[in-house]
């Protein structure tokens, strides 16, 4: 059973999880020529202030 974890930003719509959801489902039963109903997608959502680029806070980034 594949097993994907995919790490975001928060911020994006709830529709547009669902779609990266379904598409990388798409790719991996098409790649390794499996079922879909045994991939399994975990998206988790980040908090800004949690990820860091080059020792600073995203959330202090002007523009992000």
């Amino acid at each position: 059973m594949p097993i994907v974890n995919i790490q975001l930003l928060e911020g994006r719509s709830e529709e547009k999880v669902k779609e990266v959801i379904r598409n990388v489902t798409e790719t991996v039963c098409h790649t390794l020529e499996v079922k879909k109903e045994s991939v399994r997608v975990i998206v988790t959502e980040i908090p800004k202030t949690h990820w860091g680029i080059g020792g600073v806070s995203v959330s202090d980034i002007p523009g992000r």
